[in-house]
């Protein structure tokens, strides 16, 4: 045998060898990391005594949270839980049933239960939820987080199934070497929750508004591919001002919201991917602070998310 073929069989030897060490220990890693207990006490909260004196304009406001910030996309209209992301080659996520009915696995949660999950990313048991984009909502003040667990449970019992959490080996590779972080990670469980702030066409209103677009965009909003996305996804575009940036495309806030309401933009494209069916639920004072705050965001490259 040439001497250049035994040389090239024995680098793809070595390929094949490293490539399987690395997926074996990639895989391990992963599974350690997905079983971690992570260090968020639980202790009593703040909004839990409103829970039991919930009255309609309480469970008005829990509503319009569950549809506008995108609890619908994973959990579905009436919670019982929908698959969302499916590529047919080994990546498949379906949101569990979160009503009292068959399948339901919020049952036994305590106050201090929904607030880990919701605020922290982090199971009753102390373990992370990987696809639960906790980083959206940690900010959220205890009026809000009181009325949306008041909503939930308010919810008619469905029949559904506990979360579906199929990961291809990719993204288990990623997810184990660091390059994907679950949300548990990502957030600053020191932080105290956020104070409430006037409802108005505010900048400091529109921040409120914009920590649920951080979970794609970023949290300095400057878009990126998202991690852990199937290959077909586009990025998240540039929220912030500059050059490369969406908002170019709309000069007004009139243009912004009419995209959040339509899903197209101002020239008639589609836009791929944004979870419209709970943007377009946002109040026209919302969708119109987001603009606003947007506005005044430091202008970031492309992709540092």
């Amino acid at each position: 045998m040439k001497r250049w073929v035994k040389w090239t069989l024995g680098v793809l030897g070595t390929l094949v060898v490293v490539a399987t060490a690395a997926a074996v220990v990639g895989t391990e890693l992963a599974e350690r990391k997905s079983q971690r207990e992570v260090g968020v006490q639980r202790q009593p909260v703040g909004w839990a005594g409103a829970l039991a004196s919930a009255d309609a304009s309480t469970l008005a406001r829990g509503k319009y949270l569950f549809n506008s910030r995108g609890c619908t996309d994973c959990h579905g209209a009436n919670g019982a839980g929908r698959e969302f992301i499916n590529d047919g080659k080994g990546l498949r996520v379906a949101g569990p049933n979160i009503t009292s009915g068959e399948g339901g696995v919020v049952a036994r949660y305590t106050p201090e239960d929904w607030d880990r999950t919701v605020r922290h990313g982090v199971k009753p048991d102390g373990r992370p939820l990987l696809i639960m984009p906790s980083e959206d909502y940690n900010r959220f003040t205890d009026a809000d987080m009181g009325a949306l667990v008041a909503f939930v449970n308010s919810l008619p019992p469905a029949k559904g199934r506990a979360a579906i959490l199929e990961l291809s080996l990719p993204v288990k590779l990623m997810y184990g070497f660091g390059a994907i972080q679950d949300a548990a990670q990502k957030i600053d469980h020191s932080l105290a929750p956020s104070q409430p702030i006037a409802e108005g066409v505010t900048a400091g209103h529109g921040a409120y508004v914009a920590n649920m677009c951080i979970s794609c965009h970023g949290p300095g909003l400057s878009g990126g591919k998202i991690p852990g996305t199937p290959p077909d996804w586009p990025p998240a575009a540039n929220l912030t001002p500059g050059e490369g940036s969406a908002l170019t495309r709309y000069p007004d806030a009139d243009r912004f919201v009419a995209m959040l309401r339509s899903g197209k933009r101002p020239d008639g494209t589609a836009v791929a991917v944004m979870p419209f069916d709970s943007l377009r639920e946002l109040s026209d004072v919302d969708a119109r602070a987001l603009y606003a705050y947007l506005t005044t965001v430091p202008a970031k490259p492309f992709g540092q998310r």
